[in-house]
């Protein structure tokens, strides 16, 4: 496991130290779909080959969630429909279609949707260009606040 680290000198990936991380974070009535993936290349020459950008988009049913985890690395989200219930650092949000957030990836959270209809959600991510599977990982008791 790694995580992404955003400081003075950019960007770096720093491996979690926690051998005892469960496999996947828990979720009832969440699936994800990949829709593109591509490696950095550009201007910016100190990202290029070391950072994939990644868009995906979860969909949570009615009653849906997913429980307390980090992200790899940082990015947007959208909400493209539904109303998506956000915790985060014991503060709720509520977000809605049309709206948009940013997650550092470092701060643990949970996501749920709580409404009557499907929430669907396309996420925008920067992670390690070797990173393989999903971008969540769940966060251990014993570092929970």
């Amino acid at each position: 496991m790694f995580k992404i680290v955003l400081g003075v000198m950019g960007l770096a990936c720093v491996p979690i130290a926690h051998s005892n991380l469960p496999a996947e974070v828990a979720k009832r009535g969440m699936t994800s779909r990949m829709i593109m993936e591509q490696v950095v290349s550009g201007h910016l020459t100190e990202l290029n080959g070391r950072y994939k950008l990644r868009l995906s988009e979860s969909t949570y049913a009615r009653g849906g969630m997913i429980g307390v985890h980090h992200h790899a690395g940082p990015g947007l989200r959208f909400v493209e429909s539904g109303v998506l219930t956000y915790v985060q650092a014991g503060h709720t949000t509520i977000y809605r279609a049309g709206d948009c957030f940013y997650e550092s990836g470092a701060v643990q959270h949970l996501a749920r949707n709580e409404g009557k209809e499907p929430v669907r959600l396309l996420n925008f991510e920067l992670l390690p260009a070797d990173w393989k599977g999903a971008s969540a990982y769940p966060v251990p008791d014993s570092i929970m606040p």
